[in-house]
């Protein structure tokens, strides 16, 4: 489904809404209230944004009297679970706050006799933190890969992977387009990967991250066995979604791993090891709108390890 683009803003006082109105006809006049009762062009904005999702979810002609809370609860989980997009506690409660002022205007204007959004759970506090692993946990990995290395039949995929993203904390998509010629060993004591872009858009095009001397070793075992023709992981990602899985339940770490708590991990082993949070931000390739939040949580969860440590 692709969002609809909403129709302009009509006259104030000029909507004739009815309780048989499409959803798309509503949303303009709810737009111009919010202009007139002196929200800033950044929340009319974001509210027009949430409600282009009712729209494409719902449908343009669905109308305001069908809307029931229960109708309401299945596009929240839509949201959250149903959409194929990250939906973080903040978004998810600024969507519920939309459709409970939309629906209360349709009440105030006397469109709907009442507010279908009033019983919508807002939820509070703190989004629950990622899990990480500990130290313990890593180097039962670490050990397990070496193994796998040193066996009679070596197989150097699980320990460069591995390795990689603890040290890295690359994304998956990241992982799958990195390239030998993405190892920049201009000075070999302190090789670093090349994170390129194609979108040409995008603001963080290019960074460079630190790679550990030694994980050039592992490189070239791993090529020597693999042989691979463009990108350095020539498979599907579920497949290295499996290399990660087997490792965890071969090397008896009951925490599942995946791309996803290994870069949560490297984050949270580099701020605790003092590296500047605008050092960290960059690593990560993130804005700063959106590390605002990301590194509250790294602060937090570095915290948390820090008293289980203690205890």
């Amino acid at each position: 489904m692709s969002p609809k683009q909403l129709p302009l803003i009509p006259t104030p006082g000029e909507h004739n809404l009815a309780r048989d109105s499409a959803l798309q006809q509503a949303v303009p006049p709810f737009l111009e209230h919010l202009r007139l009762d002196g929200c800033s062009p950044h929340t009319i904005a974001a509210f027009a944004s949430d409600l282009r999702l009712v729209v494409d979810f719902f449908g343009e002609t669905m109308r305001l009297i069908d809307f029931t809370t229960s109708k309401l609860d299945h596009f929240m989980t839509w949201i959250e679970t149903g959409r194929g997009v990250p939906c973080s506690r903040k978004s998810y409660a600024r969507r519920v706050t939309t459709l409970k002022a939309f629906f209360k205007f349709l009440k105030s204007e006397k469109v709907l006799p009442d507010n279908p959004a009033d019983a919508l759970v807002q939820r509070s506090g703190a989004a629950p933190l990622q899990p990480i692993l500990t130290d313990d946990e890593i180097n039962h990995l670490l050990s397990h890969t070496l193994a796998q290395r040193l066996a009679e039949k070596p197989d150097a995929r699980p320990d460069l992977l591995l390795r990689l993203l603890l040290d890295t904390g690359i994304k998956k998509s990241e992982c799958m387009q990195i390239t030998p010629a993405d190892v920049n060993r201009d000075e070999p004591d302190r090789p670093m990967l090349v994170i390129r872009h194609k979108k040409p858009n995008n603001v963080y095009q290019e960074r460079k991250i630190a790679l550990d001397p030694d994980w050039l070793n592992v490189l070239e075992e791993f090529r020597e066995q693999y042989r691979p023709k463009s990108v350095i992981f020539d498979c599907t990602p579920r497949n290295l979604e499996y290399v990660l899985h087997d490792t965890a339940v071969a090397a008896g770490v009951e925490n599942k791993i995946s791309f996803e708590i290994l870069r949560w991990t490297c984050a949270v082993r580099d701020y605790r090891r003092g590296m500047d949070l605008e050092e960290m931000r960059e690593k990560m390739g993130l804005s700063r709108v959106s590390w605002r939040e990301t590194s509250d949580k790294i602060i937090r969860l570095a915290a948390l390890q820090a008293s289980r440590e203690s205890t």
